[in-house]
């Protein structure tokens, strides 16, 4: 059974920083991607970036300047480095892996979501 667990969510003012980190369990991820979503109040979740085991990431382009991942294989966690945040970044940051295997079962497995706001 595939486990996310978020953390480092918060309160931060516009121009500061946050690292929100998602551990996972119950598998071996490494043929899984793992990445993260948001979902800003009243708006569709939208994707932010993933990252593989090998280390290739994908960011919304619009993010990549501000925003970076990175993982640890050994300990199953992708990271999320968040710079010069901005009221717009206020949103439910949500953990995701995706199984990269042909003919998975499941594909898409979710976080329980952590609080981001930025304001003064």
């Amino acid at each position: 059974q595939v486990q996310l667990v978020e953390s480092g969510g918060g309160l931060v003012q516009p121009g500061g920083s946050l690292r929100l980190s998602c551990a996972a369990s119950g598998r071996d991820f490494s043929l899984y991607a793992m990445g993260w979503y948001r979902q800003p109040p009243g708006k569709q979740r939208e994707f932010i970036a993933s990252i593989t085991s090998a280390s290739s990431s994908h960011y919304q382009e619009s993010l990549k300047a501000r925003f970076t991942i990175s993982r640890d294989n050994n300990l199953n966690t992708v990271y999320l480095q968040m710079n010069s945040l901005e009221p717009e970044d206020t949103a439910v940051y949500y953990c995701h892996v995706e199984d990269l295997r042909a003919g998975a079962a499941v594909r898409d497995y979710w976080g329980q979501g952590t609080q981001v706001t930025v304001s003064s």
